[in-house]
């Protein structure tokens, strides 16, 4: 290898380590829209409680503010994308059906099953992260919001490519599941640690404490 072509990649590996500073910094910064438009939401749902809490979090948003939607869940997850479904249907006979856009209610495939093998999981993985791709090129919200299923994650990783790469911003905001009391889910570890997250809540103070760079938000549900 040539000193021309090192040099040239390491000024492409250091643009590169620039931009994903730049990255995130920015996106440590609070979220501000001064826009009057309405900014198109992805709703990341997980099965149990996580849909639960997630819902109960959408009731207090302005849903003018926050749209279109778009849910996301397991393509084993039968329930989620009903309850959200549900969800819909009650705030539009609330706003007596003056929705501004339609709803949209998606399936993603599974990174890995519960007692899935670590080897079989690596084909399952590439899949995953291939749909969720595809997904998101389709959709390119401008804010992402989740609560901590696995299925954030590949969702999340490519919303932070597309930042780096300028493709689309998208503002990540996690909220950590109340049942999270002194360490984070493995989602919000990975979002924390990764640094993928523009904002990560908690409902917990110790939680805060212990992950200083989380916002204490007190208990929402």
């Amino acid at each position: 290898m040539t000193i021309h072509v090192m040099v040239i990649l390491a000024v492409a590996l250091m643009s590169v380590v620039l931009r994903i500073i730049f990255v995130i910094y920015w996106s440590s910064k609070p979220f501000q829209n001064k826009s009057t438009k309405p900014v198109s939401t992805l709703i990341i749902l997980g099965s149990g409680g996580h849909t639960a809490e997630m819902l109960n979090l959408l009731s207090v948003l302005q849903v003018d503010r926050f749209c279109p939607r778009y849910y996301i869940a397991a393509a084993t997850d039968n329930m989620s994308l009903q309850k959200a479904s549900v969800y819909e249907n009650q705030l539009a006979d609330t706003v007596g059906g003056k929705i501004r856009e339609t709803p949209q209610f998606m399936q993603i495939y599974r990174s890995r099953e519960v007692g899935q093998s670590y080897i079989t999981s690596i084909g399952t993985t590439i899949f995953a992260v291939a749909h969720a791709l595809l997904l998101m090129m389709k959709i390119k919200p401008q804010v992402i919001l989740c609560n901590g299923p696995g299925t954030c994650i590949p969702l999340c990783a490519i919303a932070f490519v597309f930042k780096v790469l300028g493709i689309r911003w998208s503002s990540i905001f996690y909220v950590e599941s109340i049942a999270r009391v002194k360490r984070l889910s493995l989602s919000g570890i990975i979002l924390y640690k990764l640094h993928m997250a523009d904002q990560l809540f908690v409902q917990w103070p110790q939680l805060q404490r212990k992950y200083p760079r989380a916002h204490y938000v007190g208990r929402l549900m």
